[in-house]
């Protein structure tokens, strides 16, 4: 509120003054000018190609496939394995290799909970990378 200087008789001015609600209008507007550039988020993905070649036939001997089949059956590259003997055999196999990878394959009828079990099997021997092997 404003007083007036002028004249005989003071008097109260009931104008409100908008010069400084403007300002922070201004640099409110500003600072979200400069933040909405910088909360965007980017993932970096890797899509597959539109156009795949061909699948070769040959299949590269040191990759290892983990088959859980159901009824607590499992196989190592098509090679029947006891539930019991799951985790030697994996560490025999994986105690002399560099690269410690495995590729674990479920079948559509087995239990969720034995898949992970045999992930847990396949750490425990010494794997670092698990993945999923491709339908």
């Amino acid at each position: 509120m404003g007083m007036s200087a002028g004249g005989g008789g003071s008097s109260l001015n009931n104008e409100i003054n908008v010069t400084p609600m403007i300002d922070v209008l201004l640099v409110l507007l500003i600072i979200f000018m400069m933040i909405i550039p910088m909360s965007r988020k980017a993932i970096d993905t890797q899509l597959p190609d539109p156009n795949p070649q061909p699948a070769q036939p040959n299949v590269n001997p040191d990759q290892i496939v983990l088959e859980i089949l159901p009824d607590d059956k499992y196989a190592i590259n098509k090679e029947p394995v006891e539930k019991t003997e799951l985790f030697n055999r994996l560490k025999t196999i994986y105690d002399p290799r560099p690269e410690k990878i495995i590729f674990v394959k479920g079948d559509t009828m087995t239990i969720y909970a034995n898949v992970i079990w045999a992930m847990d099997q396949a750490r425990g021997a010494g794997v670092t990378v698990i993945g999923d092997a491709p339908k």
